[in-house]
């Protein structure tokens, strides 16, 4: 059992989006959210939301990035007397060693104990304590698989389809899928190179390959005194190349019967594992309802909005609770589901050029508004999109009474979501909630290369919007008379246009 920690100061090791969601959340608490500023991005967005700015050291160009070094940022913290770090998602989320080193300079570690970080992120270890719990699982090796010879064995066993994952992994790296024996030896190799240079570890195990299931997350919370209640699940089918696109909360896959069932192993195996903090167990769902566990997220997860849309809770709070030995007080019949969500990933992206990165100036930007609608946002008008970082730059959350609702909702904010300077996949967004199989709720992760019609969804007028935005460009650069007086002037005329 934890004594209460006290937590006055929280340095953010992270950036972005996810570093101003921390600091709204702990300054609501009445806690100082410190932030770190960069040489790669000096003037960043998130940096004015910051009670305090501390600068990152100067640095050599070969060294480990800065929110990948532990000792650098567990410096920071100490010399600047920080209670607490929270590592918000990505970077050192999981690591189980930031979260050792944290303890052992006696800075309060917001998220699990290194125990549970590596026993969760230990994909073998993992499944290990998903079956103690009585978790469904699909076959798969006992344990890393060393050698090519004994993949050829476990696969036969298995037998194909097949994935190979990286021990260490997530994100899709160091994944491969083999669905016939003469593929094996090149996939195995390159699983392995994957993963060694990923996270530094070669490991690698064998699983039976699910063809097209739901990708389904159950959102769950401990605390250190044996409490862990579940806060329902997301859908995460919308994905491409494993990275997720598109979530929404719940999800139509399930029915009542199934939703109990599958939270109720989602706890089972947190309790199992001892586990404190918030937590994502995801499950793959089958055409027939069966549900096996596939791995656990032992961080904040980019989609956990819309999780807090329907259930009225702010998970980083609770999240700074448990770190500070607090007693959960909610039990399970306390969390109560409520309407629906969606949460659109804003990524700095070309979706005709296969998702490429698409670096560049925010010259222009227009936020949709209203009740059930929120912008978690990394960018203002003058912000710059640099190759240093991840390509997400926002991410458009609604809700609405019934999934029905908040697919019309969502797709009149992402008609009022303008960004001006670099593409976006918005246009990816608008596409997907009109396509038909998605409207029904009968889509799986197959559902992009499968049932999509066209990535990009193309206005009814947006010949005459480019005419009309590349008319307005060649008046300011050349300085004579525009279209209209200034961009706010072109906003409210590209509405009356009437582009949905």
């Amino acid at each position: 059992m934890k004594t209460k920690d006290k937590i006055n100061s929280i340095l953010i090791a992270n950036r972005g989006e996810i570093a101003i969601r921390i600091a709204r959340t702990a300054q609501k608490m009445g806690i100082q959210a410190v932030g770190i500023r960069t040489q790669k991005e000096p003037n960043a967005h998130y940096l004015g939301q910051m009670d305090v700015i501390l600068d990152f050291p100067e640095r050599e160009k070969n060294q480990v990035p800065e929110f990948l070094d532990i000792e650098s940022l567990v410096l920071l913290a100490k010399r600047n007397q920080v209670d607490a770090i929270h590592p918000g998602y990505g970077y050192l989320s999981e690591n189980a060693d930031f979260a050792i080193r944290c303890t052992e300079e006696g800075i309060v570690f917001i998220g699990p104990s290194p125990r549970i970080i590596q026993n969760m992120g230990d994909k073998v270890v993992a499944k290990q304590i998903a079956g103690k719990a009585g978790v469904p699982m699909l076959g798969s090796s006992k344990g890393s698989v060393v050698t090519l010879d004994d993949a050829t064995v476990i696969a036969s066993q298995i037998g194909y389809p097949i994935i190979i994952k990286a021990s260490a992994g997530g994100g899709g790296r160091g994944m491969r899928i083999v669905r016939k024996e003469s593929d094996l030896k090149q996939m195995y190799l390159s699983a392995v190179s994957e993963a060694t240079l990923a996270f530094n570890n070669p490991s690698v195990f064998i699983e039976k390959y699910l063809e097209n299931p739901h990708h389904i997350e159950i959102q769950i919370v401990g605390d250190n005194f044996g409490n862990v209640i579940h806060l329902g699940e997301r859908e995460c089918s919308i994905q491409r190349k494993h990275q997720k696109l598109l979530e929404e909360a719940p999800s139509p896959a399930l029915d009542e019967e199934l939703r109990k069932k599958i939270t109720g192993a989602a706890v089972a195996l947190a309790k199992e594992a001892g586990y404190m903090s918030l937590g994502t167990v995801e499950f793959l769902l089958d055409k027939q309802k069966n549900f096996y566990f596939m791995e656990m997220n032992t961080r904040v997860q980019v989609e956990h909005p819309v999780t807090e849309m329907i259930t009225g809770l702010d998970l980083i709070e609770l999240q700074i609770r448990v770190a500070r030995g607090e007693k959960l007080s909610l039990k399970q019949s306390d969390i109560k589901l409520k309407g629906w969500a969606i949460e659109c990933r804003i990524n700095a992206e070309d979706p005709q050029s296969g998702f490429s990165p698409c670096l560049g100036v925010v010259k222009a930007l227009r936020i949709p508004k209203g009740n059930g609608i929120r912008i978690d946002s990394g960018v203002v008008a003058g912000s710059e999109v640099t190759p240093h970082f991840d390509s997400m730059i926002s991410k458009l959350i609604v809700h609405a009474d019934t999934r029905e609702e908040v697919i019309e909702k969502t797709l009149k904010a992402l008609s009022e979501f303008q960004i001006k300077g670099v593409k976006t996949t918005i246009p990816f967004d608008k596409a997907v909630l009109r396509n038909e199989v998605f409207r029904l709720g009968d889509f799986d992760t197959s559902f992009i290369e499968k049932d999509m019609d066209s990535l990009v969804y193309r206005e009814e007028k947006e010949e005459l919007l480019a005419a009309f935005f590349a008319a307005h460009h060649y008046a300011e650069q050349h300085q004579t008379p525009s279209l209209v007086d200034n961009d706010e002037d072109a906003w409210t005329i590209r509405n009356r246009l009437n582009f949905k």
